[in-house]
């Protein structure tokens, strides 16, 4: 996913097109709880990997996806924009 969006984005920048993405940590919905956090153990340990101590809300990654629609993210291009709880900190 990183190398096509940055090809994505050195490809299509003169056209004033953004390529980004959204790298999300376990984010808890309704597709996610039957196999990622059904069973209270794999929940607790899916909970300890992120160093904030909890699961990602969908609308955390909602708000990563408005923030790269916006007009504030007009200079940013070719980025991973990771809303993990600190997954990938380590």
């Amino acid at each position: 996913m990183r190398l096509l969006t940055k090809s994505t984005a050195i490809q299509y920048a003169k056209d004033n097109i953004r390529a980004n993405y959204i790298r999300p940590g376990a984010i808890e919905t309704p597709m996610t709880a039957p196999k990622l956090l059904a069973d209270e153990q794999a929940r607790q340990v899916t909970i300890s990997r992120h160093f904030n101590g909890r699961l990602g809300q969908p609308e955390d990654a909602a708000y990563g996806a408005l923030f790269l629609a916006s007009d504030e993210s007009s200079f940013m291009t070719g980025s991973e924009l990771l809303i993990d709880g600190g997954l990938t900190a380590e």
